[in-house]
């Protein structure tokens, strides 16, 4: 019995330390974007549309999936806002943002579109496109964003 209660907690542990695989979301910017790196209040104000270009000027535009309740979660999360705030700050900055229904959709109007800024699954990543460090962190390290 004492033998198993400690592989119970030492199970326990490990689940509880170990990262969830089922919604991990990498930052993703075209390849000619000269930024690697941000913080995530700077992704924040990209997000909310307070910053409309990069720093070499190219216009900022945002790729969104059409229906993803994670990545909306995360992006509600990260700009701290209610469900109706997000829906109101999409509604308000339409013409920045491009929704897709898939990663493969999201990862062709990176590559085409030179400002353009999107969410994808870590296992949609491939060399087409450039990740970007969120606070100094990669896809997968604990704090890259929040999920």
């Amino acid at each position: 019995m004492k033998t198993r209660s400690v592989l119970y907690a030492v199970a326990l542990v490990c689940a509880a330390i170990a990262p969830s695989f089922a919604h991990h979301t990498a930052v993703i910017v075209n390849k000619g974007n000269v930024i690697e790196k941000i913080t995530s209040a700077q992704l924040t104000k990209i997000i909310r549309g307070e910053v409309k270009k990069w720093s070499d000027g190219k216009n900022i535009i945002l790729v969104l999936h059409k229906d993803s309740a994670g990545e909306r979660e995360a992006l509600e999360h990260l700009n701290k806002m209610t469900g109706s705030e997000w829906r109101t700050l999409v509604a308000a900055h339409r013409e920045t943002i491009i929704f897709v229904d898939t990663d493969a959709e999201v990862l062709k109007a990176v590559q085409s579109e030179p400002g353009a800024v999107g969410l994808i699954e870590v296992h949609s990543l491939g060399s087409s496109v450039n990740v970007v460090r969120i606070d100094g962190r990669l896809p997968l390290e604990a704090g890259y964003l929040p999920h």
